[in-house]
């Protein structure tokens, strides 16, 4: 189960002068940019949406690979770290969904919008249930791009 979910990305400038970014780790997936930044911006949306369709899939995430020195790291939003930490570590804890919203006392339709990539949960809920499993919240705040 990876403890963080920033991926490192390739970006190659095409013969037409677009920035091309790919994930490896993810093995699909391409998006672009017709400056570095806007390839940036648009890297950080993919990556959201490689971790939500692997979840949708119930496919394991794959662990990050340290990044090579002509890779870049990208960080995705908050929200789908966040869920993608509690669809790793409920999957691991093998519980149902049911069992689960027992544990929590919650309605089991609320388990499914958590594990849910698409709706927006609050994060005192996520931090709630990953305790229940075991697991605390940490968070780096550093100088990005």
């Amino acid at each position: 189960m990876p403890d963080c979910y920033n991926y490192p990305a390739e970006v190659e400038c095409d013969e037409v002068g677009r920035f091309i970014v790919l994930f490896p780790d993810f093995g699909w997936g391409a998006t672009d940019g017709a400056t570095l930044d806007e390839a940036r911006t648009e890297a950080r949306d993919l990556l959201r949406e490689l971790i939500a369709s692997t979840m949708c899939d119930g496919d394991d995430l794959p662990a990050p690979t340290p990044a090579a020195g002509h890779q870049s790291i990208v960080v995705p939003p908050l929200l789908i770290a966040l869920k993608a930490a509690l669809y790793e570590a409920f999957r691991k804890a093998g519980v149902s969904q049911r069992r689960f919203a027992r544990d929590l006392d919650i309605a089991e339709s609320e388990v499914r919008r958590m594990l849910s990539p698409d709706h927006a949960t609050k994060v005192a809920t996520i931090d709630r249930a990953l305790q229940r499993l075991g697991k605390r919240i940490s968070m780096t705040v550093g100088d990005g791009v």
